[in-house]
């Protein structure tokens, strides 16, 4: 190799193990104390009550600043019959929802499902995604991993004075690393 090439690749060798080291000292700071949210309190925000896309209720449950950014589980309390949200992305997250109480129905790229109490889905990043509540009231978990920016989505749509316009709403999607990519489900 001749010296001008290796004195230029040094500072990228020297790169590397400072970037894995970030991600191991993340690992290695975080708390090593537990903590307990009780039924029907919100970590943090308290009850995130949501606009726009539906007026449900939303609760931190573990923050994605509880975990740097790997985790994020909600409790969902779902007030909105028949709406839920519209067909969106989440490029780098997974999702996985419970069913507590009540029934949906979800489409997952082509595929569509009825969930009931007990039932579990699995949204895997990348791939279109929406949800509707079918029953008068609902209530699931929902778990994002790593936990993105839901946590802040949630919170601005319910620091919202108004219900978002479609390009407002599209904006906030994108602010918060998700995309819309059509409207939401109907119920059948």
């Amino acid at each position: 190799m001749k010296r001008v090439n290796f004195i230029t690749a040094l500072p990228a060798l020297f790169a590397v193990p400072s970037i894995a080291w970030k991600n191991i000292a993340k690992v290695f700071s975080r708390s090593e104390k537990g903590f307990k949210i009780s039924a029907g309190e919100g970590r943090i925000h308290g009850h995130i009550q949501l606009k726009g896309v539906n007026a449900n209720m939303l609760d931190v449950k573990i923050s994605g600043s509880d975990t740097n950014g790997d985790l994020a589980i909600f409790e969902q309390t779902s007030l909105s019959q028949g709406k839920g949200t519209p067909m969106h992305i989440h490029p780098s997250q997974d999702e996985i929802f419970y069913v507590i109480d009540g029934s949906y129905i979800f489409k997952v790229g082509e595929d569509k499902y009825d969930l009931k109490v007990g039932d579990s889905i699995f949204l895997p990043r990348k791939v279109p995604h929406a949800w509707t509540q079918v029953s008068e009231k609902g209530k699931m978990l929902v778990i994002l991993q790593p936990a993105g920016k839901l946590e802040n989505f949630f919170v601005t749509m319910a620091g919202l004075d108004h219900v978002p316009a479609q390009e407002e709403m599209a904006r906030i999607f994108n602010e918060n690393d998700m995309q819309l990519v059509g409207p939401g489900l109907k119920v059948d």
